[in-house]
């Protein structure tokens, strides 16, 4: 199988396998995280949640990272990504063992928000350092192969972190704080794995490392209208379209999980428990999805190229996605999920393989800040816009037809683009 070939041969690399494994542990402590907070939001039996209440959750821990993402960006720049991985995931698994508390306390849900805030946050930068250290670890031949797979198996990681969670709440223990804990229980490991690498290794190079935050603070302005510069240029056109191009993906996909909550919720479950098991299972379609897109991408993209490749997963989105979605019933609907993993995962590997080899070193950890950026502006928007479009048992056609739409404007907008 061309995968588990292209695996063993990544895996030759010590240093790639060491920031491997940093990535498995802390993005599955991500998904267990968020699958309890999912679960203390969405399927709480005393909570009557909307798509309003999503919406507004989805704000609060999205939104004031439009704000901290170039920051990151500007100090995973300066800071050695290494060091961003043992402390960022220390420290995360210090506050998601506040958060446990919180549950437990039953605080105002305010002052839960805050602190799943502040575990989130710094999750921008553990994230973006992870994309910008890559290329140090394997070599230029190999980088697509790595974007292929490296990202991939962070999400496979997530959604197994989710699994992981699920069964813990359902069947060990029906406490969301308990599940809270086993992230931080997983954070702690990931900030140990970091321990691993040295401490130069991921970059960025030393004459670019400022020890002091507040010189690194201050000229954050000029490095990031020098980086949007460099992205604008004309050699990194293509890195420019690929990031709106994902951008607006991002976007549908945020606006159909916002119906997919509210249907597990209210519509093809009579309880919570049975709507938080749905929620797995169509997650774990999803992670096939994701799986699907590590297989095929390399070799897609290699054939056509990276732009071609995000064109034909958003005109496959497009066709496939009112065609499953339309009959609201749960076979449709997993289906779909899978096909959402694969087009959504195949356009973000041939992204991410874009604009890494486009951006020079020194502007990576901003570049890819700015996208994280993206990702979350277009994800509150989309949550947004479904709350004014979702009935409560969320079931909304105009919902389906427009991100339908928006995938065809998308493949149609990045085609021109290729063919000039």
């Amino acid at each position: 199988m061309a995968v588990v070939r292209d695996l063993r041969t990544l895996l030759r690399f010590g240093n790639f396998r060491r920031l491997l494994a940093v990535r498995l542990l802390s993005q599955g402590a991500d998904g267990v995280y968020q699958v309890a907070l999912a679960a203390y939001v969405v399927f709480s039996p005393e909570k009557q949640t909307s798509a309003t209440a999503i919406a507004s959750a989805m704000a609060v821990l999205l939104l004031p990272y439009s704000l901290v993402g170039p920051f990151a960006g500007v100090l995973l720049d300066r800071w050695r990504r290494r060091q961003v991985f043992l402390y960022g995931n220390l420290l995360r698994a210090v506050l998601a063992s506040a958060t446990a508390v919180l549950i437990l306390s039953h605080v105002p849900d305010w002052l839960f928000y805050v602190s799943a805030l502040c575990v989130t946050a710094v999750n921008r930068f553990v994230l973006a350092g992870l994309s910008a250290a890559l290329p140090r670890v394997v070599d230029a031949e190999r980088l697509v192969m790595a974007n292929s797979l490296s990202p991939t198996a962070g999400t496979l990681a997530a959604t197994a972190g989710g699994g992981l969670a699920f069964v813990v709440r359902l069947v060990v223990a029906d406490s969301d704080a308990a599940v809270v804990l086993l992230g931080a229980v997983l954070y702690l490991c990931a900030a140990l794995a970091s321990l691993r690498l040295a401490p130069e290794l991921l970059g960025p190079d030393a004459e670019l490392v400022q020890p002091g935050l507040g010189t690194a603070l201050s000229g954050t302005a000029h490095d990031l209208t020098a980086a949007v510069r460099h992205l604008a240029a004309p050699p990194r056109r293509e890195a420019a379209w690929a990031l709106v191009t994902m951008t607006l993906m991002r976007f549908c996909y945020g606006a159909l999980l916002v119906m997919l909550l509210m249907l597990c919720r209210y519509t093809f479950s009579s309880n919570t428990d049975d709507g938080l098991r749905l929620l797995g299972l169509a997650l774990g379609t999803s992670a096939a999805g994701f799986f699907a897109a590590a297989v095929v991408t390399p070799w897609a993209a290699g054939r056509l190229g990276p732009g071609r490749w995000i064109v034909v997963c958003a005109a496959v989105a497009a066709v496939l996605e009112p065609a499953l979605g339309l009959p609201f019933a749960i076979t449709p609907m997993l289906v779909a999920t899978f096909v959402l993993g694969l087009t959504t995962q195949g356009a973000k590997i041939a992204t991410d393989t874009v604009v890494q080899s486009s951006v020079d070193d020194g502007f990576r950890g901003r570049i890819f800040s700015v996208y994280d950026v993206l990702f979350n502006i277009a994800f509150v928007g989309a949550a947004a816009v479904a709350a004014l479009m979702l009935p409560p048992d969320g079931r909304s056609v105009p919902l389906v037809i427009t991100v339908a739409v928006i995938y065809g404007a998308v493949a149609a907008a990045m085609a021109r683009f290729e063919r000039q």
